[in-house]
């Protein structure tokens, strides 16, 4: 009866190839499937007998299932342009939460945001990764969620310094003005002031500032505008800057909407050395006005950059980090197991988690608004079941054959 036992072994054998190659092909659109593959190996009885060279005489007992193997080599990244959705390339898996607290690691990146706001999987886990406090990532703190939501703020920064880039027309007859810069400029509420910056020329080669806010702006303060800056700027017989005299810093006093005073800038025309004005023959005119501060703004957008930092852009023109995703590897992949809904965990084969940045430590790198594909490649499918349906065909011919021996065998007996 041994010899119906080897005949089954390769049926079933052919039938597990069969249904790992059925498994394969159903998983083709799956995002982020890895390609699995059977690896077998035979069984023979031990020897009990030898021959006259000494040579061990054994028989076969048929085949068994050694392993199962994934291919983890990257599936194809396909752009779909949802910002929540990411694909690794390389090495490594998302680190993913469930309701249980127990990790898990998928190549699947096709994560939307659940109500919270947290990047999420289509099952409800949430995807891991490093804060960020200001727009500043700490890889040294615990995993924790990722949140992009809408209700994200950015806090109002304070305005400190202006820059003005303008030319004054040198053919502005004396006394004359020019084109006035007008900037807006923020307190420590957020709050927009406008800066206007009027010039008149005094002599060849000079002429006076001054810069006025409208007087509502401040507390108590009367009449349409009031200056808080104001200076003299020669130029030299080239249009260059060559000094500034006479300078009363940029300082607006007592806020009437109760931020921070005074708001005290530096600016706006940069240094002798390093110039933001020139007069030459062209026109007066401004082409550059800017301030290093924001108002208060909320989330717009997001991105995520190759080494998984999420930048989040601002209705106030912001852009910060939000947060960073976390990428694990293992000393060995074949060693995860495979749990469904396309996550694996850990196990003592595969060795623990080693968690880090994209891009580092031999980690993959991270496309966002894409997905990775399935690797599933469908000719070598095909090829792979033609064998695998002759394999079974063999097999089945054998026990038929086995059968038929067996009903002669008895009816010689009989």
């Amino acid at each position: 009866m041994g010899t119906f036992a080897t005949a089954l072994s390769g049926l079933t054998a052919a039938q597990d190839l069969l249904q790992t190659i059925s498994n394969n092909l159903s998983n083709m659109n799956t995002d982020g499937y890895k390609d699995q593959s059977l690896t077998f190996s035979d069984i023979y009885s031990q020897a009990t007998a030898t021959n006259g060279s000494g040579d061990p005489i054994q028989t076969g007992y048929g085949v068994n299932v050694a392993s199962t193997d994934s291919n983890f080599t990257d599936g194809t990244p396909s752009s779909t342009g949802i910002a929540s959705n990411m694909a690794l390339s390389g090495n490594g898996f998302f680190v993913t939460q469930g309701v249980n607290n127990t990790l898990n690691y998928t190549r699947s990146g096709d994560f939307t945001t659940n109500s919270n706001g947290d990047i999420s999987t289509p099952n409800g886990q949430v995807v891991l990764g490093y804060p960020a406090v200001n727009g500043v990532v700490n890889t040294s703190a615990s995993l924790q969620a990722l949140n992009v939501g809408s209700g994200i703020t950015t806090p109002a920064v304070a305005s400190t310094s202006v820059s003005i880039t303008a030319n004054l027309s040198s053919t502005t007859a004396v006394n004359g003005t020019a084109t006035a810069s007008t900037l807006s400029v923020y307190d420590s509420l957020g709050q927009a002031h406008t800066l206007t910056v009027s010039y008149t020329k005094t002599a060849a080669n000079t002429w006076t500032y001054s810069v006025s806010v409208p007087s509502t702006d401040i507390a108590g303060g009367t009449g349409t505008s009031t200056v808080v800056g104001s200076g003299t700027l020669n130029f030299d017989t080239s249009g260059n800057l060559s000094s500034t005299t006479n300078v009363v810093p940029i300082s607006i006093p007592t806020l009437s909407d109760g931020a921070k005073s005074p708001l005290a800038l530096t600016g706006p025309f940069g240094t002798a050395a390093s110039p933001t004005i020139t007069q030459t023959a062209l026109d007066s005119a401004s082409s550059a006005a800017t301030t290093d501060g924001f108002a208060s703004g909320s989330l717009s957008s997001y991105t995520v950059k190759s080494d998984g930092t999420i930048e989040g852009t601002f209705s106030s023109g912001q852009t910060l980090a939000l947060g960073q995703v976390a990428v694990a590897s293992f000393a060995n992949n074949q060693g995860l197991n495979s749990i469904g809904n396309n996550n694996y965990e850990a196990t003592n084969a595969s060795g623990q988690a080693l968690v880090g940045s994209a891009g580092t430590g031999g980690r993959g790198t991270i496309t966002g608004g894409s997905v990775e594909l399935s690797n599933v490649n469908i000719a070598s499918e095909f090829s792979k079941l033609i064998v695998a349906q002759q394999s079974y065909g063999a097999n089945a011919k054998s026990i038929t054959t086995l059968q038929a021996m067996s009903q002669a065998a008895l009816a010689m007996i009989q």
